[in-house]
């Protein structure tokens, strides 16, 4: 009786765990089909497309030069939704998509057509810009401006994964037109064009290789995106490929990538460390320089200036309050409690001494 009571209980045991497996198993299944990026796969239409739209001839050329004025005009009025129009009608995707996807095939031709028409699309929408700029110059520089003038490393993630959305859109059957237009407005090539052509009729070197730089993020890693899709579907490659040349471009192309990242993770880095430091500045002001005599006109006035070896902030009473010597020393010597403040210098205006 009691080997038969325990042959029933290891089989109560076995079946239970065989249901927990199966269980797992109908999970994982259901994992698999819904990430399941071959499934609706249209090789021939999806490179058919791709050919089709990286021409820029005629009526593609034109569309390209109104969509840069109306976007120069969203720039120069700071409207918003005036730049986002011109996202939307701006042909600009078909060569950069066309480039990565010659790469991931091998297709020289196609690779050929592309860097053309690419540097075709840049020239026609930097000098429509500068013209544009050179009669209707800026009465002060807007947000929308500004925006396209300082990439960091988060540009290169909007880019990489704004161009994956793009080539996984492009190549299904009944291609995902809102995928397109939502790329269109994040990965924002068409703005960073017309800054390059308002740092040029301004002379302002600093706005057009900022602009430069993040129109080549967005452009370089939308096509790193599309080469690396192309390749995860297994396309077929173009049947006069050289398997030596094809892997040459490979480590090209990834060569130009961490290129291109290195100096947008400095920059994202110093924007990091510029945040964490107005954050400490914001809680000394608050802490420690508002609840004083007329503290609050003074943390609410204070300027904060970020550098690397040395910053500065610089309280200024306007002549409303005479900070007394020992509290300008307290000040002083709390400013050194909080992380980020250490090589930070503490102004009074006018001077208390």
């Amino acid at each position: 009786m009691e080997s038969k009571f325990d042959f029933s209980e290891s089989s109560e045991s076995r079946s239970q765990a065989e249901v927990k497996q199966s269980d797992w198993r109908a999970r994982l299944r259901f994992l698999k089909q819904l990430l399941h990026i071959a499934r609706d796969t249209d090789y021939a239409a999806t490179l058919a497309a791709v050919r089709q739209d990286i021409p820029f001839r005629g009526a593609t050329a034109w569309v390209l030069i109104c969509s840069i004025f109306i976007a120069c005009i969203g720039l120069n009025t700071d409207a918003t939704a005036v730049v986002i129009g011109a996202m939307l009608i701006a042909p600009l995707m078909g060569p950069v998509l066309g480039t990565g996807v010659a790469l991931a095939i091998n297709d020289l031709d196609m690779l050929k057509s592309a860097t053309q028409n690419f540097i075709v699309m840049v020239l026609l929408s930097v000098g429509t810009a500068t013209v544009f700029f050179l009669f209707f110059p800026l009465q002060q520089e807007s947000s929308e401006l500004l925006a396209r003038t300082q990439p960091d490393i988060r540009d290169v993630f909007i880019a990489f994964f704004g161009g994956a959305a793009l080539a996984i859109a492009r190549t299904k059957k009944g291609t995902i037109a809102s995928v397109i237009f939502g790329v269109a407005i994040a990965t924002a090539l068409m703005p960073p064009l017309c800054t390059i052509g308002y740092g040029i009729a301004e002379g302002n070197p600093s706005y057009t290789l900022g602009a430069l730089y993040l129109f080549f993020i967005n452009a370089t890693f939308i096509a790193f995106a599309s080469f690396l899709v192309v390749k995860l579907l297994r396309f077929p490659m173009t049947d006069y490929a050289d398997s030596k040349q094809r892997r040459r471009v490979v480590r090209l192309v990834s060569f130009a990538a961490v290129l291109v990242m290195i100096p947008a993770g400095i920059t994202f880095t110093k924007a990091l460390s510029e945040n964490s430091f107005r954050q400490s500045a914001q809680s000394f002001l608050s802490e420690q320089v508002a609840p004083l005599p007329f503290g609050s006109h003074l943390s609410q006035t204070a300027e904060v200036y970020y550098n690397k070896d040395e910053s500065k902030i610089v309280l200024n009473s306007l002549g409303l309050v005479r900070l007394d010597t020992v509290t300008v020393l307290q000040l002083r010597q709390s400013i050194d409690q909080y992380d980020k403040l250490s090589n930070t210098k503490l102004m009074i205006l006018p001077s208390s001494q």
